[in-house]
Order: C-alpha cells, then structure tokens, then sequence
C-alpha cells in the first residue's frame, strides 16, 4: 500500500505484514503483561525502555533518568527498524505518554515504510492501584522488570500522562485483572 509521508509528500511503500506495535498506557497500567501475551500470539520481539534501563542500572538511576531514558529510547528505536526490515514485528513498550511522542513514533516508522499498530492499555483507578500494590513489593526483590511506584512518582507520571483519543489507537485494551483472555481485549 502506498502512502504519502506528510512532510514531503514522498511516496512510501508502506508494510503491512510486518509492523510496530506501539503500546500506550500510564505507568502500572498492565503495558508489560499485555505486551508479553501479544508478543506470544503474534510472534513479535518486544523491546522496553524499562526492561533495559534496570537490566544495566537497576532502580538507582537518580538525576540521570530522564537523560537515560532519551538515550535508551533511541538506540530501541534504531533496533525496532532493524528487526521490522529482517522481518520481525515489534513491540515497543513505552507507553507514549504524551500526545507529542506518540506523533513522532508513528511519523518515525512511517516514514520508514511501516505502518504502526497502536495498543492503548487502560486500567481504572482500583486495578491501577491494585498493580502498583503488586508491583513494589516485587520490585524491591528485584522479582520484576518494573520501577518501584511511589506516591511522588505516581503523582508525576499522572501530571506527564496525556490519554489519547479513541481515534488514535487500533486496539483498546481495558485491563480488568480477573477474567482477561489470551488478549485481555475488550473493546
């Protein structure tokens, strides 16, 4: 399928067999989970900001966080296009928080010749906080691939979130914990 690429009006052959997913969510909304089981179903690799960040650094990145982020996100972004043009799918768990990187992400691959599937992973207050619950404990063992979630952190992550509009994703994905499916897809 071709498409025009915005910025110059150059045609793109766009892929669709093989493309990014691009997960959007809150921090603790379930990103990670859903990511695992779809990376499974669909046979996609999954690469996350988080998973490598504390795999090098662990929890105590400090002050540099944001600086190691910016760099851990680039090099994964050159890494997805790798593996989209061997023929992989990928996943990116980033969550896209703001409305601004979510255009940038898919005007990235478009312009690239693939097209992105965006997920949204929803949660309600009572599952968030039932995440986060589960996941402190867990990331103080060093049990999980996940930062800890602390009332500061959550109340910057919350200023920073900027949900999408339907009209922006593909998929929707409510997490409601119990009863999920393979995909945990509700529309």
């Amino acid at each position: 399928m071709l498409q025009r690429d915005g910025g110059c009006g150059a045609a793109v052959q766009m892929n669709r067999a093989v493309r990014p997913i691009l997960l959007c969510g809150r921090i603790c909304a379930g990103k990670t989970t859903y990511a695992k089981r779809l990376g499974k179903t669909r046979g996609a690799v999954c690469l996350s900001c988080d998973e490598l960040m504390l795999a090098l650094f662990g929890q105590q990145l400090g002050d540099r966080h944001d600086e190691i982020v910016r760099r851990t996100t680039a090099y994964l972004f050159s890494k997805s296009l790798e593996l989209l043009q061997a023929g992989v799918t990928v996943i990116l768990d980033f969550g896209f928080w703001r409305k601004s990187d979510r255009t940038a992400a898919d005007s990235f691959f478009r312009s690239r010749g693939f097209a992105p599937e965006w997920h949204y992973v929803e949660s309600d207050e009572a599952v968030w906080k039932q995440n986060i619950a589960d996941r402190n404990p867990a990331a103080a063992a060093d049990e999980t691939v996940g930062y800890a979630v602390d009332a500061g952190l959550a109340e910057k992550c919350a200023r920073l979130f900027e949900p999408p509009g339907r009209e922006e994703m593909d998929v929707w994905f409510v997490n409601r914990r119990e009863g999920n499916d393979a995909f945990g897809i509700h529309a």
